[in-house]
């Protein structure tokens, strides 16, 4: 919320103008109160503020049930805190549906919807049912877990929460290892399409990014000169003449690390003894979630470690720990940014931590931040020392370290990291994912406009008839074709040879079949036609009336390296089986249940390309296949060769599949390009199905 507010308080050239912002969020009221509540909602002159009130059960359930029970230690990476209760699911829905109601009831057509955190991954999927048309983003301020730790959840869960945030046009997250594995689990999970960071389900095309969240940077760098902060500054300096400050400030929460922290700083004293009474470590704790039992437990025992600590080390004229547990003013908090000379932020896991940015951004001339390489944040600010928060004796000798940091080295680390805080503001965070968002609604209209239209057809009919050099480039399985159990069984229909036949018949015309296919089966089976044929993927190619050329020169010894893991894997998967071609080595998984060839796939893709590096081979992930291959050979260089040979005035390639893919990059600005099938494409246009195909081909033969 403060970070939406900082960005409308500075409305103006660098911000996008809007007419109206509501602000939805839930509360906690007693029947008496809701009435002033909402009077008071609606006096707010920042935002339009629509409370949503929630029975209190119901909210403990979904808030401090599975909001803070389930989802945050799971994705904190805190697995065995998590609570597995089918209530807390319930109610979390349930406040989800409320939230839904609420958004529907106050949306305008052309608003934009800006979902926030993990309270609410239900709810984008729920607008979408009900507002197909409207755009809407989501933003997750947490880390998102590998898909080893999210898995763990009950199946109706995880895939309720996945396409919950699919509901979305834009999926937001603070690092790219968050987004690579919120993608991992949707492909794992719900099997989704992708391709880099857009994602295809329910037809629709999904973007994720990240989108680090910035400070309101100038708001803290301001503040080195505000009088009252300047004040609470001098008076602390003047406390603790003669001593360094080591500061940190954390809510009370298991993720920060406090109990490692404190046994850091421990060994460091014990470690360097010759800071004795020459150091302080002040000590905030924000109270967070006081009403969770474990949570009251958890700040007992910070509390008696601390005692601990000032009990052995202290002197009758120092002590090592200041400890507070309560909130800062902002004052406060801006002056003990500016005199600590070392921040130690040291969280087991975070999202992001936006501390160590305020820090950096309150610093004026000094000061060192020792940070966590688990947070977010530690992958902007490279400066800082990043260190292991559960590796004591590595926070202690960074402690040491960054004392001892000459103030020129200082100087350079500071002005680096304030240079980027300055650079991606909240404002240019918010500018970012707002235009991304935008962005994608373009790109979504444009994929549904790509649908190959009437106009369209007729367009290539005029092209085709005036052309005196044609070049039509047809897939095979999946295009003229469709796919079978065995791929045997995917002959050549009686009708498909005819009209082959007749294309090839004019003069004007090279057809050619690009095919993963052998070169043998695609010999029997339209070796008789006066066409080009190109065999697994572009390793062999047979021009029209000439002989098979293999483009190949390098020896076939690789496949005795792979094809034993190939086998493997068909141990593993009933059902699934390799088929070896001269060139390549393919492991097809169609016949095998879903789910399995699905997750048998995905490992033996991963293990695949570990195998892979520093070699001439590369994995192609198709539809229900594994195609291994030496690099350089695939449709696209096939196809550049073929069209460079032929010269035509016009060219046409439709295809389905991955492999596809390279083709239509080669000749998107050469060729009318046609993809089967939804998914992102670089084609022109798509088609829906492969029964299409031999329709549309068959009215170039009418015209």
């Amino acid at each position: 919320m403060s970070a939406i507010k900082s960005y409308f308080e500075r409305a103006g050239s660098d911000t996008q103008s809007y007419t109206d912002k509501v602000w939805i969020g839930s509360l906690e009221a007693e029947e008496k109160d809701r009435e002033r509540v909402e009077e008071l909602s609606r006096e707010n002159r920042d935002f339009g503020v629509e409370p949503i009130f929630i029975d209190a059960d119901v909210y403990n359930d979904y808030y401090n049930g599975f909001s803070n029970s389930t989802l945050w230690p799971l994705f904190h990476y805190f697995p065995a805190l998590v609570e597995y209760t089918t209530e807390y699911f319930t109610a979390y829905r349930t406040a989800n549906e409320l939230f839904a109601q609420k958004v529907i009831e106050v949306y305008q057509e052309g608003d934009v919807i800006w979902v926030h955190d993990y309270q609410l991954m239900l709810l984008p999927q729920m607008l979408r049912a009900a507002l197909p048309t409207a755009s809407i983003g989501f933003f997750l301020h947490i880390p998102f877990p590998s898909y080893e730790l999210f898995r763990l959840l009950p199946t109706l869960w995880k895939r309720d929460l996945l396409r919950g945030m699919l509901g979305a046009d834009l999926i937001g997250f603070h690092t790219h290892d968050y987004v690579q594995h919120f993608i991992h689990s949707a492909k794992m999970i719900l099997q989704v399409e992708h391709s880099y960071q857009t994602i295809q389900f329910d037809n629709r095309l999904i973007k994720t990014d990240l989108f680090p969240i910035g400070i309101d940077y100038q708001k803290f760098h301001s503040a080195i000169t505000d009088t009252d902060v300047v004040a609470v500054g001098s008076r602390l300096e003047e406390r603790f003449a003669n001593q360094k400050i080591i500061f940190s400030v954390d809510r009370l929460d298991y993720t920060k690390g406090l109990k490692y922290r404190l046994k850091a700083f421990e060994q460091f004293l014990e470690t360097y003894p010759e800071w004795i009474e020459k150091i302080v470590f002040i000590f905030n704790i924000v109270p967070s979630r006081d009403l969770i039992t474990t949570y009251a437990q958890r700040r007992r025992e910070i509390e008696e470690t601390v005692s601990a600590i000032n009990g052995r080390h202290s002197t009758l004229n120092w002590q090592p720990l200041i400890y507070r547990y309560n909130h800062l003013e902002f004052e406060e908090l801006c002056a003990l940014y500016q005199i600590a000379d070392v921040a130690l932020i040291t969280p087991l896991r975070d999202g992001m931590n936006l501390v160590a940015k305020e820090y950096i951004a309150s610093c004026l001339d000094k000061g060192v931040l020792i940070l966590s390489e688990l947070t977010g944040a530690a992958s902007e600010l490279n400066e800082a020392v990043l260190v292991n928060p559960s590796d004591s004796t590595e926070v202690a000798d960074a402690i040491e370290f960054a004392l001892r940091m000459p103030l020129v080295e200082q100087r350079s680390r500071l002005s680096h990291m304030q240079r980027r805080l300055a650079a991606y503001d909240v404002v240019r965070w918010i500018n970012d994912f707002l235009d991304v968002l935008q962005a994608t609604k373009a790109e979504q209209q444009k994929q549904q406009s790509n649908l190959l239209s009437a106009g369209n057809i007729a367009s290539l009919h005029e092209i085709y008839k005036k052309a005196s050099r044609r070049c039509i480039l047809l897939d095979y399985d999946g295009t003229l074709a469709s796919y079978h159990k065995v791929p045997g069984h995917a002959l050549p229909t009686a009708s498909l040879l005819k009209l082959l036949a007749v294309l090839c018949a004019d003069k004007a015309n090279e057809v050619v079949i690009i095919s993963g296919r052998d070169a043998e089966t695609l010999e029997g089976w339209m070796g008789h036609l006066p066409i080009s044929l190109v065999a697994e993927h572009g390793a062999c190619i047979k021009y029209r009336d000439g002989e098979w050329v293999t483009q190949v020169s390098v020896s076939p010894e690789w496949k005795e390296q792979i094809r034993p893991l190939l086998e493997l894997f068909s141990t593993r998967c009933a059902g699934s089986f390799v088929e070896e071609k001269k060139n390549t080595l393919v492991w097809h998984y169609r016949n095998t249940p879903a789910d399995l060839g699905f997750t048998r796939s995905r490992e033996l893709h991963n293990t695949l390309l570990q195998l892979s590096i520093n070699t001439p081979l590369q994995v192609m992930d198709g539809n229900k296949v594994l195609e291994i291959r030496l690099v350089g050979i695939d449709k696209g260089a096939a196809a550049q060769k073929i069209t460079d040979r032929y010269s035509p005035d016009f060219c046409l390639c439709i295809g389905d599949d991955t492999t596809d893919e390279d083709m239509f990059k080669v000749l998107r600005e050469r060729a009318y390009t046609i993809k089967v099938g939804r998914g992102n494409t670089a084609a022109q246009y798509t088609i829906l199905s492969q029964p299409e195909v031999e329709p549309l081909l068959q009215t170039l033969v009418e015209h």
